[in-house]
């Protein structure tokens, strides 16, 4: 009966301290991690196990228990689902619903955004300047880029101005892949819509207007009215004349003044003063609303338009009236004048 009794005392000892260790475990695990008002932020790379996870957190003091997490980790497995990536860690949160987080990859993503009417080098230098992006690409011309684009053999105008999402360890290939990829969807989705009668063969025509009415409007409603005075010019076989053609073949040689001899300048051929047709190539990134009035031309008969400096165009259907508007308008700045100058942006 004794030797009972003391089986009994050690077992209800054994028992109250397994409960005392249960409820002193419990609340260490329940325990916020220590994390400051402003946020921890946690990277994981491809191959970072649990342990090193944890590692990191107890060195930077926000984990107390690092053992607890490993543990538990094996327990449910889900030390072999954590995903890689970069993410921010706000107070009152705990190890387990951290290690929730990252098997869910509820990482920080970024965001860069492409202005309409910018060129693709602008593009990239944007891209550059992104905080947790990888700059792999040398130009507009890098053969990673080349090989995007194909079948198109030059690059500008093929990536589609919007927002785009991107996680830290992304590349500058990687956002343009998508901006590619865009834009040709809704280049082709425009191009099955486009009106009828227009005097393109392709949808890269198509494009390149686009990015001459993205370059030359100020206002969006004048869109269609800009798109119908070029298309009515190719029409009938008149040379555009559009300054921000001239500018974009000129590179780096621009530096802010159109001057005559520019607009006389054979070897550019982009020089829409001197070369039928439309250009090469287009010379910007082009939105949707561009694409859309490049393919849907306002209706009329003006052939002409200067800008008055406020944004906006004057139109006028013949000569005599358009050089009135450019006398009114421009003249004190240089004779000839049909749009407000722009570099390439």
């Amino acid at each position: 009966m004794r030797r009972l009794l003391i089986s009994t005392l050690v077992l209800v000892i054994l028992v109250a301290l397994g409960g005392v260790a249960f409820r002193e475990l419990r609340q260490r695990w329940d325990a916020p991690l220590l994390i400051s008002e402003e946020g921890f932020v946690l990277t994981i790379a491809q191959g970072d196990s649990l342990r090193s996870v944890a590692d990191t957190l107890h060195s930077a003091g926000v984990l107390v228990h690092p053992r607890l997490l490993i543990l538990y980790g094996r327990w449910t497995g889900m030390d072999q689902t954590i995903k890689r990536g970069e993410y921010r860690l706000l107070p009152g949160l705990t190890a387990e619903a951290m290690l929730t987080l990252l098997n869910d990859g509820d990482v920080i993503h970024y965001q860069v955004t492409f202005p309409e009417g910018i060129t693709l080098a602008k593009a990239l230098d944007i891209l550059s300047q992104q905080a947790g992006l990888e700059t792999i690409l040398a130009g507009p011309s890098d053969p990673q880029l080349m090989a995007l684009i194909k079948p198109y053999s030059h690059t500008e105008g093929l990536f589609f101005p919007d927002s785009y999402r991107y996680l830290r360890g992304d590349t500058d290939l990687s956002v343009l892949q998508r901006a590619h990829s865009a834009l040709i969807n809704v280049l082709q989705t425009e191009w099955r819509d486009r009106a009828s009668g227009l005097p393109y063969e392709t949808p890269y025509e198509a494009l390149i207007m686009a990015s001459i009415i993205e370059r030359e409007t100020g206002l969006a409603e004048e869109r269609e009215q800009i798109s119908g005075v070029f298309v009515r010019r190719l029409q009938q076989r008149m040379l555009l004349q559009t300054d921000p053609t001239v500018i974009y073949g000129m590179g780096a040689e621009f530096e802010g003044n159109l001057r005559r001899r520019h607009l006389k300048d054979d070897s550019n051929t982009y020089n829409t003063y001197r070369h039928s047709g439309l250009p090469p190539t287009p010379i910007a990134l082009s939105g949707r609303a561009a694409i859309h009035a490049a393919l849907h031309p306002e209706e009329g008969s003006a052939m002409y338009f200067v800008a008055r400096g406020d944004g906006g165009h004057t139109f006028s259907v013949t000569l005599a009236e358009h050089n009135r508007a450019v006398g009114k308008f421009q003249l004190q700045r240089r004779k000839n004048y049909t749009s407000s100058p722009q570099g390439p942006q």
